[in-house]
């Protein structure tokens, strides 16, 4: 893959956990964007999207609210 991917997530979130998950056991590098630490992520994924809802997933030019509903969509890009 030669998109760089980004996950904006909170630690206690089922779906951030499932993605993050899902892109280690694919063998799928991303950077973990951790809003809980850092309030700048969650700017950022407000600026995004217009919303504070994680996971937020960035591949590339392509931005994704949610994992479970968007994982065939996010599976085409990454493999």
């Amino acid at each position: 893959m030669t998109k760089p991917l980004k996950i904006y997530s909170i630690p206690t979130c089922s779906d951030c956990n499932y993605a993050k998950r899902y892109f280690k056991e694919n063998d799928i590098s991303y950077t973990d964007y951790n809003c809980e630490e850092n309030v700048q992520y969650a700017k950022e994924v407000l600026e995004l999207t217009g919303k504070q809802i994680v996971p937020t997933i960035v591949i590339g030019d392509n931005v994704f609210i949610g994992f479970a509903e968007n994982l065939k969509a996010i599976s085409d890009l990454v493999r």
